[in-house]
């Protein structure tokens, strides 16, 4: 397969540790260049990886075939649609917006658009989650928990203003619902208790009758145990545990999207299943600031 040519929008510190270096990496992939708000910061992500760096987002657009995101939500929701438009393929990450209306908008540009469009949940990329998955759908689960526990709001790289001001639901929440949601199927309703920048609880109901309960907290501090997933079912349980996932996973989520472009779309984590996971942040959400 010819690699596909994909232009990076954004040069903070995740595009720096996972997306240029994998597009770059290939096999499937080539890092075509980088753009982003701040200059100086595409500048010198793109010249690591010996990349044209662009001062305007169109001049990358008529260099690749598709483009990855890696900027706060607000900005992939209005900068995806000008890519989309362009007839990019997109590599967006989660949340797919910073709220209901701009990840509509954005999933309805990509719909009219007719391009093919992925989403970063990185948790499903392992061989792991894979056979996590397998286990816990054969269970006849009618119950799970999941918690994801960090202190990424106490500073660090990741203690960013979209994350110190919308906390743990927008972030992590995505990766949770979307596990939960795969193992137990389609999440139908949910609610929500506690402070986003603190500890929240969410209760979940399941298409299937599945219940499911997921703790999320992104201020804690000291020794923190790895995100984790149980499912229980008829016919016994399945866990996984976030430093399960191998090394692998961002290779094969680079080799996956790289199939998606060829293969015109078609992957299960497109932009419209991000916005059906967004209707159910953006309830919780609403139900945490009542």
């Amino acid at each position: 397969m010819e690699p596909v040519s994909v232009g990076l929008i954004g040069a903070g510190p995740w595009a720096g540790m996972v997306h240029a270096p994998e597009l770059a990496r290939g096999p499937f992939t080539r890092l075509a260049g980088v753009w982003a708000r701040r200059p100086e910061a595409s500048a010198e992500l793109a010249g690591k990886h010996g990349v044209p760096s662009f001062e305007r987002i169109e001049e990358l657009l008529e260099v690749c075939e598709a483009v990855a995101f890696s900027v706060p939500p607000a900005v992939q929701a209005e900068l995806g649609i000008v890519a989309a438009r362009a007839g990019k393929a997109l590599l967006l990450e989660k949340p797919l917006a910073a709220d209901l209306d701009g990840a509509r908008r954005l999933a309805e540009a990509i719909g009219e658009a007719g391009v093919a469009s992925q989403m970063v949940y990185t948790f499903r990329y392992s061989r792991a989650t894979e056979e996590f998955l397998a286990k816990a759908r054969a269970l006849r689960p009618f119950g799970g928990h999941a918690a994801n526990i960090s202190g990424a709001l106490r500073g660090g790289d990741f203690a960013t203003p979209w994350r110190l001001e919308r906390g743990a639901v927008l972030d992590v929440g995505p990766h949770t619902i979307d596990l939960l949601d795969a193992a137990l199927g389609p999440v139908t309703s949910v609610r929500a208790h506690g402070n986003p920048l603190g500890w929240v609880g969410l209760l979940l109901e399941h298409e299937t009758g599945a219940v499911s309960e997921a703790s999320l907290c992104m201020a804690a501090t000291g020794e923190l145990p790895p995100a984790r997933i149980d499912v229980y079912g008829e016919h016994g349980s399945a866990s996984l545990l976030g430093n399960e996932l191998g090394e692998e996973i961002f290779a094969r989520m680079m080799a996956s999207f790289a199939e998606t472009v060829r293969a015109g779309g078609g992957h299960p984590l497109d932009a419209q299943h991000g916005l059906r996971l967004q209707k159910i942040i953006d309830d919780a959400e609403r139900q945490l600031a009542s």
